[in-house]
């Protein structure tokens, strides 16, 4: 068992256009702990930095600032190339994720070979079909002889939830695993993961834009918008009663044939204000106000997290209890609070 334990992560890119440069801060100051067995999901639009945090974590980007750790269950680090033995990544796209000129034998005893799980022949053949069949993918020898192509979208995304745990991987990151394959075969691909992780105690991180398999799949949510977790507790407390504004237009849109209201609060100012918006997180302020329907004065200021439940807290300043948030004035006008 493996805790992996996010602190202040921060990414921040360099953009160069002609003679001028500017910076991007994709991920600003995210924090959250991935627990055995458990997951955490993260979820926001595209372009809120999800796959970012994905790829540092695999390491695959380097961070700014911020750390990454993974513990043992006796509470010492792991390091060096034992973290990637732990942590491992299912990408999105099972078609870009598998190389076309090798077969499913050679994906899955590479890593085995790689990280020592295996040697000789007869031992990393027996371990491959024990991974296939761990997924699913049956006859395993058949399977095994098969190259990507040969394979349904399903098929190939089953292979690479197997090549993540040939390693013997603790903390699985799976980067919106089903958004590429049919809407028929998500719910398997999501039970098999949802099974692997009782059966092996994983620490998972679910990133998707669907709220809908976040509520169902994760035990808590984090939401992400231009780099920042706005929103933060339980998933069902979060989607059944979210408080930040961008996500309660998240849970608004998504598709729920008893939802009330769904058109009041999926309308959204215009979300180019007079004299453009700031780039992500470079933004002093709360990043959500240029589209925020309940936006105020004093949202140019950065709002705290705030707890507006139990293990449920948002980063807005409606929920300010300290007598230095705001309310909206009348005729939609915005004006401070009293102290």
């Amino acid at each position: 068992m493996t805790t992996l334990e996010v602190r202040g992560l921060t990414k921040v890119f360099s953009i160069r256009s002609g003679l001028r440069r500017s910076a991007l801060r994709a991920v600003d100051n995210v924090s959250f702990t991935l627990t055995p067995g458990r997951t955490v999901a993260l979820v926001g639009e595209s372009g809120s930095g999800k796959s970012t945090v994905a790829r540092m974590i695999a390491r695959l980007e380097k961070p700014t600032a911020g750390k990454i750790t993974a513990i043992r269950p006796d509470g010492t680090p792991v390091g060096g190339r034992a973290y990637r033995d732990h942590v491992q990544m299912v990408f999105q796209d099972p078609f870009a994720s598998l190389n076309p000129f090798h077969t499913v034998e050679h994906h899955l005893a590479r890593p085995l070979k790689l990280h020592g799980r295996a040697r000789g022949r007869e031992e990393t053949r027996r371990m491959v079909e024990q991974l296939l069949e761990r997924v699913n993918l049956t006859p395993a020898a058949d399977i095994a002889q098969r190259r990507p192509h040969e394979l349904s979208g399903g098929q190939r995304q089953r292979v690479a939830i197997a090549r993540a745990l040939a390693p013997g991987a603790r903390v699985v990151i799976a980067d919106e695993p089903v958004s590429m394959l049919d809407v028929s075969i998500r719910l398997g691909v999501l039970n098999l993961l949802a099974r692997l992780q009782r059966e092996d105690d994983l620490a998972v991180l679910y990133i998707t834009h669907d709220l809908a398999t976040a509520r169902h799949f994760s035990d808590d949510i984090l939401v992400m918008y231009r780099g920042r977790v706005v929103e933060r507790g339980p998933a069902d407390e979060v989607i059944l009663n979210p408080r930040h504004p961008y996500t309660r237009i998240l849970a608004a849109a998504a598709p729920d044939p008893d939802a009330r209201d769904r058109a009041r609060l999926t309308e959204v100012p215009d979300p180019e204000p007079a004299g453009g918006s700031a780039l992500p997180g470079d933004d002093p302020g709360c990043t959500f106000r240029d589209r925020c329907p309940s936006a105020m004065e004093i949202c140019a200021r950065l709002p705290e997290d705030v707890a507006v439940g139990r293990d449920h807290h948002a980063r807005c300043w409606l929920h300010a209890g300290d007598g230095h948030g705001a309310r909206p004035a009348a005729g939609g006008a915005t004006a401070e609070r009293p102290a």
